[in-house]
């Protein structure tokens, strides 16, 4: 057998990757615990990924959110029982306990920044040592006092005059010059949520971006690379990702979500919080229909003896749902036209999380973003039921992804080394001298 007949041999050989499995990226099997804190759900799956990409659930669980709000914790003490009680469901379901878990970053005002840093390589073939150097540099420049860095994701890379370099290791250059994102957020809501977990006996793998993990769970390959923003529609914070060329070149949140508009209604019409939901998730929509005034709903009154219901109509429900929604959707283009994006900031949206599933936002959503909108849903993991493949579980479903290397560019090279200075060795040091 000659040279070209052993490698032709060898190429059949290997296993055929999914359609929407990114290329080039390798598959840590696991099993991984991830940990999804939102203001109205904590949720928790326990999963691995199969030898051909794709996700299976291993445990699954879910509680109320109590003790969260905004995304960030208010109260240690119901918060830690909400979790341990998702966490306690989902290792029961797996028969496996967690030590450790990958969580949504929520909390602590994230924001996004791009950098580009240049570092001196005289010639010679670039290294992972170079590599290093180059996100340490950029998490030095995006230092602040009372922050911390989360992500610092290398974009793309130039070796001298060579644009467009995805991996630029063996290259030989006299200056290697990388673009990168950084994500960074409050130093104290950070320790606030690792105490919690702690209480909870859990470590934290990593911190990612909640819109970072929805978007790697409902996005496909192709919306990825063309250009797609992911707009994460949650109970307490709205949160949007910008992705472009297979990767996220910038996020943002705004402090405004389903909550809010459930808090409208129950002051337009003066019932319950608890009616105010359940009017907006039976009857809610954000477009009126020449019906809507005739069509009269039962609303019980705030204070009011339980027989005592008025009949409201349907249009005014609408009138208390539509402006807020309006709010969220232009707050969502004033960032993304403020932040500079360019050719990245101009692709279809797709909306995810429990807000995106009130009637005619997606229609509201295209009308006011003046782009094509679509209603995601997380990919399919083998074995989870099917409610939880609802827009409002994206999030959950791409922290698994996450976990199993998804959207983790040079994966292969270990940061930890250089991170132990930073955000997470002075929570271990925090965490040792004073909780």
């Amino acid at each position: 057998m000659n040279n070209m007949t052993r490698r032709a041999a060898r190429l059949e050989t290997k296993p055929a990757l999914p359609e929407d499995l990114p290329r080039g990226r390798a598959v840590k099997s696991g099993p991984f615990g991830v940990l999804d804190i939102g203001s109205t759900k904590v949720a928790c799956l326990i999963g691995r990924a199969e030898a051909d990409g794709r996700l299976r659930a291993l445990g699954f669980g879910w509680q109320q959110s109590r003790g969260i709000k905004a995304g960030g914790i208010v109260d240690l003490d119901q918060a830690e029982r909400t979790i341990r009680a998702a966490v306690g469901a989902a290792e029961d379901m797996a028969d496996q306990r967690l030590k450790s878990v990958y969580v949504n970053l929520s909390c602590g005002q994230p924001e996004s920044r791009l950098f580009n840093v240049q570092w001196p390589v005289d010639g010679r073939a670039v290294n992972s040592d170079d590599i290093r150097r180059v996100v340490r540099e950029a998490r030095t420049r995006a230092s602040t006092e009372g922050r911390v860095t989360i992500h610092a994701l290398p974009l793309n890379f130039s070796a001298d005059e060579t644009p467009g370099v995805t991996d630029p290791r063996g290259l030989f250059c006299d200056t290697l010059t990388a673009q990168l994102h950084v994500v960074d957020a409050s130093s104290t809501a950070l320790r606030t949520l690792q105490a919690c977990l702690s209480r909870c006996e859990l470590d934290i793998a990593a911190l990612v971006s909640a819109p970072y993990a929805a978007g790697l769970a409902a996005l496909v390959r192709d919306e990825r690379e063309l250009g797609a923003t992911i707009i994460d529609m949650g109970g307490g914070t709205t949160t949007m990702a910008v992705f472009f060329e297979g990767q996220v070149v910038h996020t943002a949140q705004i402090p405004v979500g389903g909550n809010h508009v459930t808090a409208d209604i129950a002051m337009g019409l003066s019932t319950p919080l608890a009616h105010a939901e359940r009017l907006k998730a039976l009857h809610g929509n954000c477009h009126p229909s020449p019906d809507d005034a005739r069509e009269l709903l039962p609303v019980p009154s705030v204070g009011e003896a339980e027989h005592q219901i008025a009949q409201v109509p349907r249009s005014h429900l609408i009138s208390c749902i539509k402006p807020r929604l309006e709010e969220i959707f232009e707050l969502v283009k004033d960032r993304l036209e403020t932040a500079g994006l360019g050719r990245a900031g101009n692709g279809r949206v797709v909306l995810t999380g429990g807000a995106s599933q009130l009637g005619g936002v997606r229609d509201l959503a295209s009308q006011i973003l003046e782009r094509p909108v679509r209603q995601g849903h997380p990919a399919s993991v083998i074995g989870l039921a099917d409610a939880a493949g609802a827009p409002n579980f994206a999030t959950l479903v791409g922290l698994l992804a996450f976990a199993t290397g998804d959207g983790q560019p040079l994966q292969d090279i270990n940061f930890e080394a250089q991170r132990s200075a930073g955000w997470f060795g002075s929570f271990v040091d925090f965490l040792k001298n004073r909780v």
